[in-house]
């Protein structure tokens, strides 16, 4: 994914909402936004089953689309069908929620400035300015 996408409205977040698909496409949809989502997400199976953890991969094309992720609870990653997939619930805390482009560029260019100053400050003392 590119970071030209189109991201949800600020401060909003997907954190405790819960995706029950009701076609292919919206569940295609909801894997993507459990993908792009930066906290662990449960996964409830057809089978009843749920696993918990993060979505760090997914494969939307092909003839049997999956998604990897690291379920809490075991120590190795775990791919799951998308046809296995019942709902998606984002269960665990939004580690961006609140957080922007913009408020990152604002920080850094402080830090920067700030750097500079006091960069100045040393060049001064010595003489070089």
């Amino acid at each position: 994914m590119t970071d030209s996408k189109n991201h949800s409205a600020e401060g909003t977040s997907l954190e405790g909402q819960v995706f029950r698909p009701a076609s292919p496409a919206e569940l295609a949809e909801a894997v993507e936004e459990a993908f792009d989502y930066r906290g662990d997400v449960t996964l409830e199976l057809n089978t009843g089953d749920r696993i918990a953890g993060y979505v760090f991969n997914r494969y939307p094309t092909g003839p049997r689309p999956y998604l990897q992720m690291f379920p809490r609870k075991e120590t190795a990653l775990r791919e799951v069908p998308y046809s296995e997939i019942a709902a998606i619930a984002f269960t665990g805390k939004d580690t961006a929620s609140g957080k922007s482009w913009e408020a990152w560029v604002a920080k850094k260019e402080s830090q920067r400035r700030l750097e500079a100053e006091q960069e100045e400050i040393v060049a001064r003392a010595r003489g070089y300015l």
